[in-house]
């Protein structure tokens, strides 16, 4: 194919969903280690929650229409027909003219519709209280079921759970849950010059900053990362290593290469491993334009620029959706969805026509607007992603914007 036939990010996402089969594999886990996993499929309540009315104030629980025209002036007398203790249901039901005293959380004794609170009430003895504001049916109580219903879907299938859903799998006494089991992603970096952390680089030596930083957004994305290790410009290596890939991994990614000659092994050893092999080689951003998108035999590949913030850019833009979603964007505005942050750029930046620019900028406050700083730097400098708070979107009908133009932004 030829190099850097460029095309727009959502070009390349369709391009790579059109061939790839991404496995879905479930698992069963104790609903509590569910944190961060994508739910399976739909989970539905098998029962109501709460499961009876309770009161969410300390007061009385009685029949509303027992208050109505109750005043400080006149209040209405009710007799006190028992106390419903926490845990417990009450000793009897509603009768007309009575009050139960009930604490936060209590259940509502048979009949009874409302709850006073107990500072509109006062006590005329052991036995009596005067009510000195009325409530109306359904005051100060959640009915049962009126938080979640049996039969109610709860989670939709492919959510991922977090805290809150921890807490309404709890409540509908929901202890197991079917999760997406975490795809496995390969990731090898390339180059004659790139050396492990441990070691100290020679003359013309880098350190592997790719492996680590992919890994870290492999795993936040919920997905197992699997360190390959480095390969050389070396065809029968790097062959090696991919294939064995193929045949334990669910997507690989290569990174570095950034040579003529690195590119040329990192696509003949792709077109190797099998069908139908590479899809593009370029894609109309900047930074990333000279990223490699490939499909062998349903399994994605991808070929991620050398340079560390470059390979970042790509790897939020084409692998994470894979990774979080399973999918990508069905089209342009789902794809916004993920720059949910406006913000007011701070300076001007120049972009070309046709091209999408993902600019690193910092992110403030200020007068009641957010401001996004923009982080300036070549995309070799990996500084320069770590002081940025997320990525802004020139989009590709513009030419730049202009300082107080609005942004869509990316937390990263």
């Amino acid at each position: 194919m030829e190099l850097f036939r460029a095309l727009t990010i959502l070009q390349s996402c369709r391009e790579i969903a059109r061939h790839m089969n991404v496995p879905r594999r479930k698992k069963t886990v104790p609903f509590q280690e569910a944190l961060g996993f994508r739910l399976f499929e739909d989970v539905r309540s098998p029962e109501d929650v709460p499961g009876f009315d309770r009161s969410t104030m300390d007061g009385y629980a009685v029949r509303a229409r027992d208050t109505f025209g109750a005043s400080e002036s006149m209040p209405a007398y009710l007799d006190v027909a028992g106390e419903v203790f926490m845990g417990r249901g009450a000793a009897g039901s509603a009768v007309p003219g009575k009050a139960w005293r009930i604490s936060t959380g209590g259940m509502l004794p048979e009949g009874c519709d409302a709850v006073v609170m107990v500072e509109h009430t006062e006590e005329l003895d052991a036995a009596t209280i005067g009510v000195t504001r009325p409530v109306a049916p359904g005051e100060n109580i959640v009915r049962r079921g009126e938080d979640i219903s049996a039969g109610d879907l709860i989670i939709p299938g492919g959510q991922v759970i977090r805290p809150q859903e921890l807490g309404v799998l709890a409540a509908a006494g929901i202890t197991g849950v079917d999760v997406v089991d975490p795809l496995r992603v390969a990731i090898i970096s390339t180059g004659d010059e790139v050396v492990p952390p441990t070691r100290a680089p020679g003359p013309g030596q880098v350190r592997d900053v790719n492996s680590y930083t992919l890994y870290g957004l492999v795993r936040r994305a919920g997905s197992l990362p699997v360190l390959s290790g480095i390969v050389g410009d070396d065809y029968g290596r790097l062959k090696d290593i991919m294939a064995a890939e193929m045949t334990r991994s669910d997507i690989i990614l290569l990174s570095g290469g950034s040579s003529v000659g690195a590119r040329d092994v990192s696509a003949r050893v792709i077109e190797s491993l099998g069908s139908p092999g590479i899809l593009f080689h370029g894609i109309s951003i900047r930074p990333g334009k000279p990223t490699i998108g490939a499909v062998v035999e349903g399994k994605p590949v991808f070929g991620l620029p050398g340079h560390p913030v470059s390979a970042m850019v790509v790897f939020t833009l084409l692998v994470e959706p894979l990774l979080t979603r399973g999918r990508y964007p069905l089209d342009e505005d789902e794809f916004l969805l993920e720059f949910p942050v406006t913000a007011r750029i701070t300076r001007n930046l120049r972009s070309a026509a046709g091209r999408e620019d993902f600019v690193r900028v910092g992110l403030r406050q200020e007068g009641g607007q957010i401001l996004a700083d923009p982080v300036l730097g070549k995309s070799g400098l990996i500084a320069t992603m770590a002081r940025a708070a997320g990525l802004a979107r020139i989009p590709p009908d513009l030419e730049g914007v202009e300082a107080g133009d609005f942004v869509r932004v990316k937390l990263i």
